[in-house]
């Protein structure tokens, strides 16, 4: 009998300094001590290009890192997010080749929608895994169409409900949809991809960024429409913060893994702290420190290694804490110690507040999910 197959996963990866395998040093031993690793790569590997008109914060990394991350055991990465094409289509056709000469399979993002939609496969163990990439935080021209390179869409719409028109200045319900066409298209990826594997993962930017706990309605639809098509796991990004652990039908539903091995936003530009944009994102929460070293806010610094250990159809979860230093390196946490309770803690306690019953459970350095 084959034993199950380990997949370790971590949110948002974006390295940029001289050394970049320094930012992995805590967390290299641990991440390679399973059968597969995947992430989110959350810019461009590219020298070319010029930032896009509509990036908020254009970030990008030089090709090099590509090796350093495939040295550090990376098999596969989702590219589809808010920074894909922050410098053009020629950056996205650098970071693909990038990653394909260094061993890295990538998913999201194409020359075309096809491409985009077209999974990533990896061999492991005698199993095939699929994963598949999307992206709900679309800057105008960043999803792929046809003939387009972009990202591969799953688009939500907001509704705001005046809860009592008669009293002018009440605040809205604020209500968000997904779009019908991106998650048919999403439901018909799923099932082709289990056709030809036995693994399916499904990794999507989407969300409230730099807010606690809060997730949007399309979340939760999308993620068990995904589920019921057959994926095995939904791995969440872009808020920068934990966020909720569903367990749906047997399948972990991870709504944000946070940051993991990404630098802070003046590293990609030294003034952004001067920017309106920093203004409007600096008041979704508090804790920001625009002139630190390490400026967004004490949350973004919790962070996990999720782990699964997939055996058929049955999928074990788990979590492995680590926290994240002053130059951006998260740091493994070992059991007993107050940090570790203190990101547990905030895991639980994100996961209740949006609502959704899940157990966590101490079982040495991880804590597992049911």
């Amino acid at each position: 009998m084959r034993s199950p197959l380990s997949i370790h996963a971590v949110g948002d990866i974006a390295p940029r300094r001289p050394v970049p395998r320094s930012i992995f040093a805590s967390v290299a031993d641990t991440l390679r001590n399973s059968d597969v690793r995947v992430g989110h790569l959350e810019c461009p590997l590219s020298n070319r290009g010029t930032p896009s008109p509509n990036a908020k914060l254009a970030m990008r990394t030089d090709p090099s890192v590509a090796a350093t991350l495939r040295e550090v055991g990376f098999d596969a990465l989702s590219v589809a997010g808010n920074h894909a094409l922050d410098f053009g289509a020629d950056a996205i056709g650098d970071t693909l080749t990038a990653l394909r000469d260094a061993g890295i399979g990538a998913c999201g993002v194409g020359a075309t929608l096809a491409h985009a939609r077209a999974p990533a496969i990896i061999e492991a163990q005698g199993r095939r895994i699929a994963m598949l990439s999307y992206c709900s935080i679309l800057p105008t021209g960043y999803a792929a169409e046809p003939a387009r390179p972009g990202c591969a869409p799953m688009r939500a719409y907001t509704h705001f409900h005046h809860i009592e028109p008669d009293q002018p200045g009440t605040p809205p319900r604020v209500m968000t949809f997904s779009d019908p066409g991106d998650l048919a298209a999403l439901v018909a990826d799923v099932q082709a991809a289990r056709s030809r594997a036995d693994i399916v993962l499904i990794s999507i930017h989407w969300g409230l960024h730099f807010t606690r706990a809060t997730l949007a309605d399309y979340q939760r639809v999308v993620a068990h429409a995904a589920i019921d098509a057959g994926a095995h796991a939904i791995l969440g990004h872009h808020p920068h913060v934990l966020k909720a652990i569903e367990i749906y039908r047997g399948r972990p539903i991870f709504y944000s893994l946070g940051n993991f091995a990404i630098e802070q936003p003046h590293v990609f530009n030294a003034d952004v702290h001067r920017e309106q944009s920093f203004a409007d994102i600096s008041r979704l929460s508090t804790g920001w420190q625009p002139q630190a070293k390490f400026m967004t806010p004490p949350d973004t610094r919790y962070t996990v290694i999720a782990r699964l250990e997939i055996d058929a159809e049955t999928v074990n979860a788990a979590i492995i804490p680590c926290h994240i230093d002053d130059d951006s390196v998260p740091i493994l946490l070992r059991p007993g110690t107050a940090m570790f309770d203190e990101v547990v803690g905030y895991q639980a306690a994100v996961t209740a507040e949006a609502g959704i019953e899940t157990q966590f459970t101490p079982d040495g350095e991880r804590i597992r999910i049911g």
